[in-house]
Formats: structure tokens, sequence, C-alpha cells
């Protein structure tokens, strides 16, 4: 029991010891020392200890050779503490201030990534998307071959999925509210901009689905030219996509439209 209160105590006094170490570097007026000091909280993964000192000493080492490392590891340190606008910063300033650093590349994909991180979902305003993704373009443009390229390549896919999709549900909420000419209008416009998305097949069966609303809901003399529209979309689906997920719906509205058709003649 003695031996746990002896440890015990120990174990008080390094903590004290190094807490009173790191105070005595915050307060010191020597940029070396907060620099020493910053590096060892950095190293043990006490980023906000680290980052208290780095956004001191920044300004000072800026422009000289140690400033490249810490501008690294004072990005770094932002970055682990998930505030990624500010790490972009400071990673933009690292190949700003250090071109031909070895760590430029590292630099330039985490620039990209942490605007990454900030993208939101695709139901809201997506600028940092677009701000990502013209990092990433520009990352992939210097370092295509480097090491972060691969992930960095799945980040644009991924950030561009999210854009396909804001927009694809933009013009499938046309056809929900039935505005159908709205639709086929906003849907042949996502089709023709995007035409490998991922979403292709969906908007084809949301562009039939519409043209058929639209043509059997159509008055007498305008119904006739919309069928064959309605058609048209029902065969480009199937041309597209033969196995479709949504053959069994586009059969039932070929059959409705096709009935409709001979009623006209």
């Amino acid at each position: 029991m003695q031996m746990k209160k002896y440890i015990l105590l120990g174990l008080i006094s390094v903590l004290l010891s190094s807490c009173s170490e790191y105070q005595k570097a915050l307060k010191s007026q020597d940029a070396a020392v907060k620099y020493t000091m910053a590096e060892k909280q950095y190293q043990a993964k006490k980023y906000k200890k680290a980052n208290r000192l780095f956004e001191v000493i920044a300004s000072e080492y800026s422009g000289k050779p140690q400033g490249e490392r810490v501008y690294y590891m004072y990005g770094k340190s932002l970055y682990e503490l998930g505030q990624y606008q500010l790490a972009a910063y400071q990673f933009e300033r690292l190949q700003k201030l250090y071109p031909r650093s070895e760590k430029a590349a590292e630099a330039g994909f985490l620039e990209a990534k942490s605007l990454y991180n900030e993208s939101p979902k695709y139901s809201v305003d997506q600028t940092y998307t677009y701000d990502a993704l013209e990092k990433l373009q520009s990352f992939l443009d210097r370092y295509g071959s480097s090491e972060f390229a691969e992930e960095a390549n799945k980040m644009t896919l991924d950030l561009v999925t999210r854009l396909q999709k804001k927009d694809f549900e933009i013009a499938k909420q046309y056809d929900q509210i039935r505005d159908y000419q709205a639709a086929m209008k906003s849907l042949d416009n996502f089709l023709a901009n995007n035409p490998g998305s991922v979403f292709k097949e969906d908007a084809l069966y949301v562009r039939l689905h519409s043209a058929y609303e639209w043509a059997i809901n159509s008055v007498e003399h305008k119904k006739k030219e919309r069928l064959e529209t309605a058609k048209e979309a029902y065969e480009t689906l199937l041309r597209t996509f033969p196995e479709t997920k949504y053959k069994k719906e586009a059969e039932k509205m070929l059959e409705k439209i096709n009935t409709s058709l001979k009623s006209l003649t």
C-alpha cells in the first residue's frame, strides 16, 4: 500500500513538473524555447498544447529554414484537432513559403483533404465541396504520381458524386411535385452534363415517369405527341440499361402508353 502511495506521488510530481515546463515555455520570450516545447508536445500527440505554441511562433519562423517544419506541425496539429479550415491555411502557407520543401506534396494533399473534411452532405450549400475539388485537382496536376494520388482521386470521385446527387435530387423533386415538364428538362440537362453518373439509371427512369405522367394526363390534341415522347424515354432507358432495376415499372408504363396510342388511331 505504501509502495502504491509513493508511485502515485511520483507520477503527480512528474505531471506537475511537466505542466510547469510547459507553462514556462508558454511565457518565455525565447522563440527557440517555445519551438522545442511545441515539438515535444506535438510528438506526444498533445496537439492542443502544441497548437498554442505554434500559433505564437509561426510568424517568427516564417521564411526561415525551421519554419518549414513549424508550419507542417502547426497544420497537422490543427488537422488532428478537427480545425480543418485553419489547417488548410497553414498547409497553404507552407507551400507558398517553401515550394521546394520535401513536405510540399503532403502539404498540398492535406490542404485539399482538410477542405474535403469540411464538405457537407449533398443537400446543403456546397461551397466547401467546390473549394475542395479545386484544391484536389490542383494537387493531382502537380503530384499525380505521388503516394497520395490514389486517395486524392477517391476523394475527388466522392465529391463529384455528391454534387451529382444534389443535381439529381433537385431534378427529381420536379417529378415529385408533378411539374413533369420542368422535371424532363432538368433531367435532360443532368444527363447531358453527367453522362457517366452513377445516377444515370435513376435519372432515365424518373425521366420516363415524368414523360409518362405528362402524356397520360395531357389534353387530347397533344396526347399522341407526348405519348410518343414517353415511349422514346422508355426505349432510351431499356437501351442503356437492358436489365434495369426499374424494368417491371417501365413495362407497365409502356403497356399503358401503347394502349393509349391505339385508342387514338
